[in-house]
C-alpha cells in the first residue's frame, strides 16, 4: 500500500451564514418607545406653561377707575343699584374672591355695563363660558360667540351677540388664572367693542 498523501483537491470553506435582519417587531417597538418619548416630552413642556400661567395670572385685583378713555364712571343711585345686582348675578354663578360691578356713560348713548370678579380659576374659558350662560339666562342667548385677541394680558377673550328689547348688544369677556369680567357694549359693533374691551381690561386688572 502506498503511503503517499491521498489528493482530495481544494477544500471550500463554508460561509457564514449572514446576520438576521432586524425583526419588524423590534422596529415597531423603537418606533412606539420613541413616540411615547415625545409625547411625555410634549406633555411635560405643556404642564409647564400651564403652571407658569397660572403662577403669573393667579394673584389678580379688579376695579372700576373713574374715568376709561371716553368712559365715565356712572355713580348715580340707578347705576349703583345696577351694578350691585351684575355683581350679586355673577356672584351666584361663579365662585369669586371678589366681585365688582360697573355702569360707564359714553357719548351717544354708548354706555357700557361691566361686571367681573377675581378668585384662582383652574378652567378659565369654562368660567367664562359661565358667565355667558348667565346673559344667556337674563338677556336672551348669546350668540356668534367667537374668540378675539385677548391682548398682553393674554387669557382668553370671546365676543358675541345679544339681543335686547331696545336691540343688539355685543358682548365681550375675557378670563384668565386670577380673573373673569363681561362687558355689554350698548350702541357698538364687535369691531368697536372688543378693542375697548381690552383697554377696558388694562385700566381695570392689576396683577401683584
Amino acid at each position: 500500500m502506498s503511503d503517499a498523501p491521498i489528493d482530495i483537491g481544494p477544500v471550500e470553506l463554508a460561509e457564514e451564514p449572514p446576520s438576521p435582519e432586524p425583526r419588524p417587531r423590534s422596529r415597531v417597538r423603537r418606533a412606539l418607545l420613541l413616540g411615547l418619548l415625545g409625547v411625555a416630552v410634549a406633555g411635560a413642556g405643556a404642564l409647564a406653561y400651564t403652571a407658569y400661567q397660572i403662577s403669573t395670572q393667579k394673584d389678580a385685583t379688579l376695579t372700576a377707575p373713574a374715568q376709561i378713555g371716553t368712559l365715565r364712571l356712572d355713580t348715580s343711585e340707578d347705576a349703583k343699584s345696577t351694578a350691585d345686582y351684575l355683581q350679586t348675578a355673577v356672584a351666584a354663578e361663579i365662585d369669586l374672591d371678589k366681585a365688582i360691578g360697573a355702569v360707564y356713560l359714553d357719548s351717544g348713548d354708548k354706555n357700557v355695563l361691566l361686571f367681573g370678579g377675581t378668585a384662582l380659576f383652574w378652567a378659565p374659558e369654562n368660567d367664562l363660558d359661565t358667565a355667558f350662560d348667565l346673559i344667556s339666562d337674563n338677556e336672551g342667548a348669546v350668540t356668534d360667540l367667537h374668540e378675539v385677541d385677548a391682548g398682553k394680558l393674554g387669557g382668553t377673550m370671546k365676543c358675541g351677540t345679544t339681543k335686547t328689547d331696545s336691540g343688539d348688544l355685543t358682548v365681550c369677556g375675557w378670563a384668565d388664572h386670577g380673573s373673569v369680567a363681561l362687558g355689554m357694549f350698548n350702541n357698538r359693533t364687535e369691531k368697536e367693542a372688543a378693542p375697548l374691551m381690552r383697554q377696558i381690561r388694562d385700566a381695570t386688572q392689576t396683577r401683584s
